[in-house]
């Protein structure tokens, strides 16, 4: 893939040595790297920095999806879905960078996002999630967990897919690429690592999209979560020699 100048990166690290350093292989390399289109390789990229405290670094790739004329509310989508995986200290951090560089936002359209309440968020989240993984083993999950762990399916299916993946903004085929690359992110998150790449794949995600996705966020999670994350996608996806 050819870089353009909205690729550019204003956002490297302003210390002189360390830009000398990154700017090659982030403008050169990494982002010549692969098809994904540009608004994706922002997304995953904010999605990532929200969850691990990216700090200033967050505002410049805001400021790049508002130049080609990504709506507010759509950046912000892409910042809450880091809450059910990352947590919510590190997004609440994020999110004060965030709010510093939009416009001052529609409370109209915003709570337009939403799509549930208190009665209909947990059967909604549960449809969401079974849309994406086996009907079967996530009812046999709520129905076998231990009445002192009932609560936490509950929780999943109720605030992680009720109050996140069922939201405006984003399909689940975006959603479930973010999620990858937040848990990839995250290091020692191996076993959701797995169950997500399979929701990737029945969202309509390839290996060649979960691969050039870790490929655009290698330089901020460094190469050891980079190539655990390779080590999960070649386990559940083999390459095929076309």
């Amino acid at each position: 893939m050819k870089k353009t100048e909205e690729m550019k990166c204003s956002y490297l690290p302003q210390d002189a040595q360390m830009r000398s350093i990154m700017q090659y292989h982030i403008e050169q390399e990494v982002y010549a790297h692969g098809t994904l289109a540009f608004e994706m390789r922002e997304f995953i990229t904010l999605a990532v920095l929200a969850a691990n405290h990216g700090g200033r670094l967050i505002q410049e790739h805001v400021a790049a999806l508002l130049r080609q004329n990504i709506k507010p509310c759509i950046i912000k989508e892409v910042v809450y879905q880091a809450i059910p995986y990352a947590g919510l200290l590190s997004v609440n951090d994020a999110l004060l960078y965030v709010n510093e560089v939009l416009p001052e936002a529609d409370g109209k359209s915003e709570t337009e996002m939403q799509t549930v309440d208190e009665e209909t968020r947990f059967d909604s989240g549960l449809r969401a999630q079974c849309s994406v993984f086996a009907k079967e083993v996530i009812l046999n999950n709520h129905k076998q967990a231990p009445k002192d762990l009932k609560h936490m399916q509950d929780f999943l299916s109720a605030h992680c897919f009720g109050d996140f993946y069922t939201r405006k903004g984003l399909d689940m085929k975006q959603r479930e690429l973010l999620t990858f690359c937040v848990i990839a992110s995250l290091g020692g998150c191996e076993n959701q690592l797995r169950a997500h790449i399979q929701a990737n794949l029945t969202a309509g995600n390839t290996r060649d999209d979960l691969l050039e996705a870790i490929t655009q966020i290698q330089p901020y999670i460094g190469f050891p979560r980079t190539l655990n994350a390779i080590s999960i996608v070649n386990e559940v996806i083999p390459y095929e020699e076309s």
